[in-house]
C-alpha cells in the first residue's frame, strides 16, 4: 500500500507552498486569531524531540495551553520553559487533551513507540492538526491506522522532517527541470554514518533522506538491498531491541537500491563510524553534466558541482551554493535558519493546510512512504536481496519474521 504517486499538480502545489512560507513572517498570517497548542513529551523517552516544544513560543499567533509529561521533574521545567502554569500541565497526555482541548498538537518524543497512540489521541480528542517528530512511526499497521484516521477525521498531521520544507527546494527542482545538470541519472544518498550507521541510522537519519528521495524521485517501486551486521548477512541471532523503542532490529551496514517512478534509480547506504562531522547525511543529484549536493540541516542547503563527473577536467571545479535567488547568490530571506531548523516554516505550512484544506507538504502520507522504503529494504533482505514491490502485504516489520 504505497502512497499516492507524487504527481506534477502536487509537485507544483509543494512548491508553490514552500515558497509561500518561505516569504511569511514569523506569524500566521491566515487568520487574525490564536491556535492553541497541546505539548506532549516524555523526559524519560524521547524528552521532547528537536525543539518540537519551543517552536510555537516564536510564533505570535499560537498559544500553548497544556503539556504533558509522565516524568513531574520533567513537567515542572516543562511549564517553565514554556511559560505556563502548574495547573496546565498533566502526567497523562489524555488528560491533557481532554482538558485544554487543543487545536494543534506537538507530538515530541523520539521514542518510535509511543506516536501510535498518542497521535490517534489527539485526532480523537478533535486536534486539527499535528506536528510529529520523526521516525513516524514502527511498522506499517500503525501507519495505516494514522493515515485512516486522519482521513476520516480531516485532521492535518506535518512531520517534522525540516528539510522538506527547505524554500531553496523548488529552486533545485527548476534547475533539475532547466537541464543544469543535463539528465538526472541518479540519487545517492546516505546517512550520517556515525556510530549509529547501519540500521538505526536508516531509521533515525535516514528517514530524512529517504523523504527528500521521495520529493526528487517521484514514488519508489521496487527495492533490492543488504544488511550486514559485523561484514556478515545479518541473521536472527544478530537481532536484539533497537534504541529510541524502534523495535527489532539489526546490521551495522546498509545498502539499497528503488527504483523510482520518475525513471532513475536511487542508492541508500550507510555503514558505521564511516561518516565524518563535516561531510554525510545528505544525498546527491547527478547527472550527466553536473552533481547537486544537499547536506541535511546545513545552510546552504544545497550546492551545484557543475560540468559532467565523468569527465576529467584540467581546470579545479568548485561547489557553487544554491539559495533562494539562485546558483550563487546571497540567500535574501534573513531568518532561513529559524524559518527550517526552528520549525517555524513546517509549522506554518500546517496552520496553511488546515486552512486551505490539503496535505502538508509532509504528511502522514510522506511519513508512510518512508516507511514503506524503510520496510522494504528489510524484507529484501530476508529475501536473500530479491527485488520487492513496494505493495507490501504484510504489514508488520519484516525483521520478526526472520
Amino acid at each position: 500500500m504505497t502512497s499516492r504517486p507524487l504527481s506534477r499538480r502536487r509537485v507544483l502545489h509543494g512548491t508553490f507552498a514552500t515558497a509561500l512560507v518561505g516569504s511569511l513572517p514569523l506569524s500566521t498570517r491566515a487568520e487574525d486569531r490564536i491556535r492553541t497548542v497541546g505539548v506532549i513529551g516524555d523526559t524519560d523517552r524521547g524528552g521532547y524531540g528537536h525543539g518540537l516544544d519551543t517552536v510555537w513560543l516564536g510564533l505570535p499567533g499560537t498559544k500553548i495551553v497544556g503539556v504533558s509529561d509522565p516524568v513531574e521533574a520533567g513537567r515542572t521545567k516543562a511549564v517553565e520553559r514554556l511559560n505556563l502554569t502548574p495547573e496546565n500541565a498533566f502526567a497523562d497526555y489524555r488528560e491533557m487533551l481532554a482538558k485544554t482541548k487543543p487545536e494543534l498538537v506537538a507530538v515530541c518524543p523520539r521514542h518510535v513507540d509511543q506516536h501510535h497512540d498518542m497521535i490517534l489521541a489527539a485526532i480523537d480528542a478533535g486536534a486539527r492538526g499535528l506536528y510529529v517528530e520523526k521516525p513516524f512511526c514502527r511498522d506499517l499497521l500503525e501507519a495505516d491506522a494514522i493515515v485512516a484516521a486522519c482521513e476520516k477525521s480531516g485532521a492535518r498531521l506535518a512531520l517534522a522532517h525540516r528539510n522538506r520544507y527547505h524554500p531553496v527546494l523548488p529552486v533545485v527542482t527548476k534547475l533539475i527541470e532547466d537541464g543544469t545538470i543535463g539528465q538526472l541519472l541518479e540519487i545517492r544518498a546516505r546517512g550520517k554514518e556515525d556510530a549509529r550507521g547501519g540500521a538505526l541510522d536508516l531509521w533515525v537519519l535516514g528517514s530524512h533522506v529517504l523523504n527528500l528521495c521521495h520529493y526528487f524521485g517521484g514514488a519508489p517501486l521496487a527495492c533490492s538491498a543488504t544488511v550486514k551486521q559485523g561484514g556478515h548477512p545479518l541473521v536472527k541471532s544478530d537481532l536484539k531491541q533497537g534504541a529510541e523503542g524502534i523495535g527489532l532490529l539489526g546490521g551495522d551496514e546498509i545498502h539499497a537500491r528503488f527504483e523510482m517512478e520518475k525513471g532513475f534509480p536511487v542508492f541508500f547506504d550507510s555503514l558505521a563510524n564511516a561518516g565524518t562531522k563535516e561531510a554525510g547525511f545528505g544525498l546527491q543529484l547527478i547527472g550527466t553534466e553536473g552533481i547537486i549536493d544537499l547536506r541535511g540541516d546545513a545552510e546552504p542547503l544545497a550546492h551545484l558541482l557543475p560540468v559532467s563527473p565523468f569527465r576529467p577536467v584540467p581546470e579545479p571545479r568548485a561547489w557553487v551554493p544554491i539559495t533562494t535567488a539562485g546558483v550563487g547568490k546571497p540567500e535574501p530571506i534573513g531568518n532561513i535558519r529559524t524559518l527550517v531548523g526552528g520549525h517555524h516554516g513546517p509549522v506554518l505550512d500546517l496552520i496553511a493546510a488546515i486552512d486551505e484544506k490539503r496535505d502538508p507538504l509532509c504528511s502522514d502520507q510522506d511519513g508512510r512512504t518512508v516507511l514503506e522504503m524503510t520496510m522494504a529494504i528489510f524484507e529484501s533482505h530476508r529475501n536473500n536481496g530479491a527485488k520487492i514491490g513496494m505493495t507490501l502485504v504484510d504489514r508488520s516489520n519484516p525483521l520478526g519474521r526472520f
